[in-house]
């Protein structure tokens, strides 16, 4: 039905005008909030899957810290071993020099002692035979303080690898988290500008409609303008009405980048009164419905069912909660939303 001029000059009126400036307001900022808190899941769950990565990590760099304590306390197990057998091997070499000179001083025209220089001659032999032993073994001991030198070194080496990897893992998750906030609120910003740009164009089209408004995020239809009381298919006024939404709607696919993942969520609502017929047992099967009958007819308009969702409520979610008239009406509704 077309306004009189007089009350089309009425409605000009600023307040209107403001109202929808908050209303739109308020849906950028919902809007914004949600695509907030998907983000803020998205990323704590790449953030668990790194901190795992670092408690791993963590772990392996632990592993490696007690072998190296291990392997240095060996160290200085060998290093106190090689200090004994020096200090042996300097004791023989001076009880060697002590006998030495005994045998000097025995052999100096003493004939009668050849038994005790036999006795200090097969002494000396064994003393020589313990030096040459502990030199040996000293040799032996130095070359195992080399390689487990050698062995602690490389430790030492992968162990500040994982320190850096552990490092670089953690740059990484902060610079994941930066670009993916930076993405998430580029996606926020463009879905934003394309869903106020189609709010705009059905404002437009249906310019003339006083039963079909917009409520918060949501492009609102009273069932009165698709249905018949009680019914779930869409009237021939109805049809002509979704027809120009389609057409928004195919203008609409054209315009949004294939990377943006956004749907037209159809939810059907209906009043509180109750319905009991065999087609519809309650209002939720009268309300999906006619959120599916919406769907269809959408889609036998060339708009693509990968981009809408029909979703009914039945009565559960009111506009006006009264028991009036007037409020019944206004919950009999089809709303269409724009979103992820």
């Amino acid at each position: 039905m077309r306004m009189s001029p007089a009350r089309r000059q009425t409605r000009a009126n600023y307040w209107p005008g403001f109202v929808d400036a908050m209303s739109s307001l308020l849906l950028v900022i919902i809007f914004l909030l949600s695509l907030f808190m998907l983000t803020q899941f998205f990323l704590s769950q790449e953030i668990l899957g790194k901190d795992s990565a670092l408690t791993r990590l963590n772990s392996q760099i632990a592993e490696l810290t007690d072998l190296l304590q291990l392997e240095r306390a060996n160290s200085d197990d060998l290093e106190g071993t090689i200090a004994s057998l020096t200090a042996t091997l300097s004791s023989a070499e001076a009880e060697k020099q002590s006998l030495s000179e005994q045998l000097a001083g025995l052999g100096g025209g003493l004939a009668d002692k050849d038994g005790q220089i036999s006795d200090l001659n097969a002494q000396l032999l064994a003393q020589q035979k313990i030096s040459d032993e502990a030199s040996a073994q000293l040799v032996l001991l130095n070359q195992q303080l080399a390689a487990l030198r050698t062995q602690i070194a490389a430790l030492e080496e992968a162990l500040q690898a994982s320190e850096s990897k552990q490092a670089e893992s953690q740059t990484r998750i902060a610079d994941l988290g930066r670009r993916l906030n930076l993405a998430l609120a580029q996606r926020v910003q463009d879905l934003s500008r394309y869903r106020s740009d189609f709010f705009g164009r059905l404002r437009e089209i249906l310019a003339d409609r006083a039963d079909v408004r917009i409520v918060g995020d949501r492009f609102v239809f009273q069932s009165e303008v698709l249905f018949s009381a009680g019914q779930a298919d869409i009237s021939e006024e109805g049809k002509r009405e979704i027809a120009k939404l389609a057409d928004a709607i195919l203008q609409l696919e054209k315009e949004i980048p294939p990377e943006i993942n956004w749907v037209l969520r159809i939810d059907g609502h209906t009043d509180r009164r109750p319905i009991s017929t065999a087609r519809f047992p309650s209002n939720w099967e009268l309300s999906a419905a006619r959120a599916i009958a919406v769907a269809k007819y959408l889609i036998s308009r060339g708009v693509s069912p990968h981009r809408l969702v029909a979703a009914g409520f039945g009565e559960f979610s009111p506009l006006d909660p009264a028991d009036t008239e007037e409020a019944y009406r206004r919950n009999r509704r089809i709303e269409f939303k724009l979103t992820e």
